[in-house]
């Protein structure tokens, strides 16, 4: 067991990118610190071992020297400060009634080993049958929350719409399409990911057909998909595959606007829009969101998720994550592979 005080390793933003993260040299984003004293609990304060870290596009913004912190929807990390993400984790030591020593919580970990965390913040987290804790950070986590808002409150898609989602293979896009199918009931549900392979898994997910965006055919292939257009499009990605998705949409289509991924490693020369005329001539609905709008909904879908994986509608398990073993040493290099498309579901640091 670990004592009450002591040292913490942390990995630190060290310079703002505007581009790719660089991992190595004078101009690294990220700096490692050791031996960083911890201070001692007071009361209602836990102790917590990092087991499982979140890896999430949303951490790109935060650091992003391009962006000004007053248009982000929460504070920046800041330089010299530890790099901000969720995780799960083990009470180590204990001041608060509420959290036995070995109960595994999340918590807003960031990238450091060990950490002081006001109990009233860390959720003790239900062992469910079959499925592992790394599922709170992904399925029946923030991702989880965001892919049932976003499809069922943001755009409300209904049981006679046809929806595309654009990076059906990650983290978001692969419950959307379970949840639209297998949920919501969609009369179509199109995917769009960046390999046979992830286009298959997708397939099984639910989707009436998914598309490779690498494909040398994707625009004749997406056309034939969405041929008589649709209704709603989840976009992940932004760029070139929003852009192309504007044609494809029927006159009052709505877009809900989650993420651009396409985007964030190349601020310096941004995509520029070209069927924007599209939106004024077929009244596109466009409607970005963050997920820390609907927290407060979190439980309640986490319910909704549980009673639907028993009653087999959702499908969660190993195959919904990409969990990395990773030494502390590591933890920025396996956070790329988001940008690499190195995951098939939700990318899991595990320490």
């Amino acid at each position: 067991m670990a004592p009450q005080t002591q040292t913490a390793q942390q990995w630190l933003l060290a310079k703002k990118p505007t581009d790719a993260p660089i991992l190595d040299g004078p101009s690294a984003t990220f700096k490692l610190a050791s031996s960083v004293p911890l201070p001692e609990l007071s009361d209602g304060q836990i102790l917590v071992k990092t087991l499982y870290l979140s890896n999430d596009p949303a951490q790109r913004g935060w650091i992003s020297a391009a962006i000004p912190a007053d248009r982000l929807y929460v504070p920046p990390v800041q330089v010299d400060s530890p790099m901000r993400a969720r995780g799960v984790a083990e009470v180590v030591a204990s001041r608060a009634a509420s959290h036995k020593e070995g109960a595994i919580v999340s918590a807003g970990t960031n990238w450091t080993d060990y950490s002081v965390q006001n109990a009233k913040e860390c959720p003790v987290l239900p062992e469910i049958p079959g499925l592992g804790a790394s599922h709170f950070l992904g399925a029946l986590g923030t991702t989880g929350l965001t892919a049932y808002y976003g499809l069922v409150e943001v755009v409300g898609a209904k049981a006679e719409d046809a929806v595309v989602v654009s990076g059906a293979a990650g983290a978001t896009g692969s419950m959307v399409v379970q949840i639209a199918k297998k949920m919501v009931g969609c009369r179509r549900v199109v995917g769009i990911a960046g390999s046979d392979d992830k286009c298959r898994w997708v397939e099984k997910l639910g989707a009436d057909v998914c598309v490779n965006y690498k494909s040398k055919t994707f625009k004749e292939d997406l056309a034939k998909a969405t041929e008589g257009y649709v209704e709603v499009y989840f976009d992940n990605v932004g760029g070139e595959i929003l852009d192309l998705m504007l044609t494809r949409m029927k006159t009052h289509g709505r877009i809900a606007a989650c993420g651009s991924i396409s985007g964030y490693n190349s601020e310096s020369t941004p995509y520029g829009i070209k069927n924007w005329f599209e939106v004024i001539t077929n009244r596109i609905e466009i409607k970005g969101f963050i997920v820390i709008d609907y927290l407060s909904k979190m439980q309640e879908v986490q319910q909704k998720f549980v009673k639907a994986i028993k009653d087999g509608q959702l499908s969660v398990g190993d195959d919904n994550e990409t969990v990395v073993q990773t030494a502390f040493e590591d933890i920025p290099k396996t956070w790329m592979k988001l940008f690499e498309g190195g995951n098939t579901g939700k990318l899991i640091t595990k320490l």
